[in-house]
Parts: structure tokens; sequence; C-alpha cells
């Protein structure tokens, strides 16, 4: 079932031997960065859970059902945006082309309907599984509400998938079986990105750079790259000459991407600028900027007073 998964034998491990001995804990934490397989760990894992309860025949089909995320026993639940009274994923926020000036989070409401989920048995399955994607996105009164499934799950197993147990809560990190996942070596990029007929990454180091032994951070970050007009990049890779270039550079961030192209901005800035100037300064003010944005304040601002600390940083040096 673990074969599409490379690089990670130590959680593959694990998982398949809790299934074999008959021991799987009502929740795991999935613990490691972005893009490195948690995702699809996750559904190997249940395709693992589910198919005991399947004739060998149809496996095939258990497996096109998780994988579309349909299946009766199968709840996955991803970080949203709110527009217009509707939750939206953000594959379903870009399809309808919503501009998205604050990062998705995992809502109370979410969490209502995992405890409505759980309050029926499992169909066509000996347990319910519930995935959490992105699950340190959950806002504290979501957390707790979570607190109190996780206390008394049922017939059911959840998997919280987050990048590491600091960024949730400890009462939730205590509940969990901690499975670690790994940042790929080079051969394991090379290997993930060409099955995925994503080779072309291999011939851009500034993505590999950023990605950082994450396949699916490359992926994602050539995509931006590749929307975002190289005019714009060559820009705002030039630090500010005045206050109102600055500004101006804001003002162009604010309006023409949304916030999870700003968020990978800062990634990009961030490499650039280490690898040209090797000016700490720098990357800590980006880091700065990430932080702002994650807590939602107003973009335009967090962007003018990052491009007005850049140019005075630069005038120092000089």
């Amino acid at each position: 079932m673990f074969s599409p998964l490379v690089g990670q034998q130590q959680a593959v491990e694990l998982l398949t031997q809790s299934v074999k001995q008959n021991r799987v804990a009502p929740a795991y934490m999935f613990v490691g960065a972005d893009g490195v397989g948690r995702s699809l760990a996750a559904r190997c894992f249940i395709e693992l859970l589910f198919s005991s309860s399947v004739k060998p025949d149809q496996i095939p089909i258990l497996k096109n059902r998780i994988r579309q995320r349909n299946h009766p026993a199968l709840l996955w639940v991803e970080p949203t945006y709110q527009y217009q009274g509707q939750r939206l994923t953000p594959a379903e926020a870009a399809e309808k082309g919503v501009k998205r000036k604050a990062p998705p989070v995992i809502r109370l409401e979410q969490i209502r309907e995992i405890t409505q989920f759980l309050s029926r048995p499992p169909l066509e399955a000996l347990r319910n599984v519930i995935v959490l994607e992105q699950a340190e996105t959950m806002a504290e009164s979501a957390a707790n509400a979570l607190l109190k499934t996780l206390e008394e799950p049922g017939k059911a197993t959840l998997i919280l998938i987050v990048p590491s147990p600091e960024s949730v809560l400890p009462t939730l990190v205590s509940r969990c079986q901690k499975v670690p996942f790994y940042r790929l070596d080079t051969a394991a990029m090379t290997q993930v990105l060409t099955q995925t007929g994503n080779a072309e990454i291999l011939q851009h180091p500034e993505v590999l750079n950023i990605a950082a032994g994450s396949p699916g951070n490359a992926i994602l970050s050539y995509q931006q790259l590749q929307n975002i007009p190289s005019e714009f990049i060559a820009q705002v890779k030039k630090t500010p000459t005045s206050y109102r270039q600055a500004l101006e550079l804001a003002k162009k961030i604010d309006k023409e991407l949304d916030s999870e192209a700003q968020l990978w901005l800062i990634d990009y800035l961030q490499q650039y600028y280490w690898q040209q100037i090797h000016e700490p300064k720098i990357i800590q003010q980006l880091e700065k900027t990430r932080k702002h944005l994650l807590c939602y304040a107003q973009p335009r601002l967090v962007w003018e007073c990052t491009f007005l600390a850049l140019f005075q940083i630069s005038q120092i040096s000089h």
C-alpha cells in the first residue's frame, strides 16, 4: 500500500506494524515539513486500514474512492477561507478566482462536523478515519473542541498533519502517537520529481533551495514562479532606492499577489538575498514579514514596513 511513498521508511514501518499487530492508535500526529509525503502516507495508511473490509478484487475501487475522498468512513478536513458565507478550500478558492488576503484556517464549525461524523458507526469499514491537514491552523477554540473528540474517539482514528509538535496545543500532542517524516535527500528528490512528471524543476536550483528536501514544496514553488511575471520578480529582487519606490512595491504586491503567493515570495527573497548579499538583517526582516502576514496583519502595511526597512538596511550597508 505504501509503494507510492518515497524515503519515509520509519513511518511506513511504524504504521504497517500497528495494523499487523492490531494496535492502531486512536490518534496519530504526522510530523514533518510540508510536501515530504505526510498526506500521501495518510492516504496509504487509510487504504491499508480499509482493505481488510473488502475483497482483493475490490482494492482498486477502494483506492480510487479514498483518493477522491468519497469513502463513507473517511472525513478529510482542510483549512478553509470564508467567502460570501461559504467555506472554500484553497483549491476551490483558486478555481473561483477568489483573492485571498489571509491564510486559510480550520474553523470551529469544521471541528463540530467531525463530532457529527463520529456520532454514527463506520460504514464499509471497521473504523472511521478523520484526517486534519495543516492542523496547526486551528484557532484555540477549534483545538479545544477537538480535544474532547480525541478523549473519546469511539470507533475512529484521527490523523493530525502538522509541521512540528510545537505548532499545536500540548494537550493535543499528548493524546497522539507521533509519526516523524523527514526531508528527502537529493536522490529521493530526483526520483519523486521525475516520477511525478516534474523533472524540469531539477534545472531550477533556486526552487530546489526553497524546497529544502521537500518535493511537494518544489512543485508548488515552481508553479508560483511560473504564475508571477519575470519582470515583477526582477523588481522585487532589488532593494528599493527610495521611500517612494518602497511604497509602490508594497502596493503592487498587495494588489497582484494573494496571501499564498506573498508567503512564497518571502521564501524566494530570503534565498535570493542570502546567496547574493549574505546580509542577516534582511533575512530577519523578511521573517518578521512572514510572521505578521500569518497573524492576519494588513498585507499592504506589512510590505510597506518591509521595503522601508530594506531601504534603510541597504543605505546603512552602503
